[in-house]
């Protein structure tokens, strides 16, 4: 069982037991935090989609440490000028590890379909002027 969920502004695919490095976040190490966001659901091939997000399902982790990451260099240079400038920072990270993912959601299919005949019920009317306007400049 996997999940694609989305934490701190970008999205993971996390299965149970599995140690994400993610940006920093507000809890203290050792607490339990609970991400709701989750996107897809995979249940041993059944497969659920959220639009965006599907209800009901969430991703349990919990917090190991505050830690920062590899240093990375920014250099900057346009040729023949002399222009040369190099900075660099080390980005604020935390590790989690997920403890359970849990799903009750449902597909979320039928708003599509619905939306779908709407659409074909808006361009046969326009179908119908277009023929008017032909017959028009026929005669």
């Amino acid at each position: 069982m996997y999940a694609i969920v989305e934490i701190a502004g970008q999205q993971f695919k996390v299965s149970k037991d599995l140690k994400v490095y993610v940006n920093r976040l507000t809890n203290e190490e050792g607490s339990k935090v609970t991400f709701d966001k989750v996107l897809l659901l995979d249940d041993n091939g059944t497969i659920t989609l959220g639009a965006p997000a599907i209800e009901g399902a969430s991703v349990e982790a919990k917090v190991l440490q505050h830690l920062k990451g590899d240093k990375v260099i920014i250099f900057k240079k346009k040729r023949r000028k002399g222009y040369k400038k190099r900075n660099g920072h080390r980005q604020y990270l935390t590790q989690i590890v997920i403890e359970g993912i849990t799903g009750v959601g449902t597909k979320k299919a039928a708003p599509k379909k619905a939306a779908a005949e709407t659409t074909e019920e808006v361009e046969a009317p326009k179908k119908k002027v277009a023929k008017a306007k032909k017959e028009d400049t026929q005669e």
